[in-house]
């Protein structure tokens, strides 16, 4: 798997309330990931370019919300995020920074 692919699996962190408590409490990251990926190509992305390897990879379909613009109604659309164990001496600098 290309460089490239790997982006494509891996869209971008979650920096949430919920998110940052389960990192600090249970050494958990959290990031939206493409669809049609699955735990493999996940746990290969971020091997990849984190150089840290998960523990377990656990992830889930996110429904969109129904929205209103006036009188109209549309759909946010659904979306796939991925919770990461690491390992206990690990961790993810990217987001120390949040």
């Amino acid at each position: 798997m290309s460089m490239q692919a790997h982006y494509n699996v891996i869209k971008r962190p979650l920096i949430t309330e919920k998110a940052n408590d389960i990192k600090e409490a249970q050494n958990k990251y959290c990031f939206e990931v493409a669809m049609g990926s699955n735990k493999i190509e996940i746990r290969r992305a971020i091997k990849a370019l984190f150089k840290v390897d998960p523990v377990s990879v656990r992830t889930a379909i996110v429904r969109g919300k129904s929205k209103r613009v006036g009188r109209h109604i549309g759909r946010r659309p659904n979306w796939k995020k991925a919770i990461l164990t690491l390992p206990q001496g690990q961790e993810i600098d990217f987001f120390e920074g949040a």
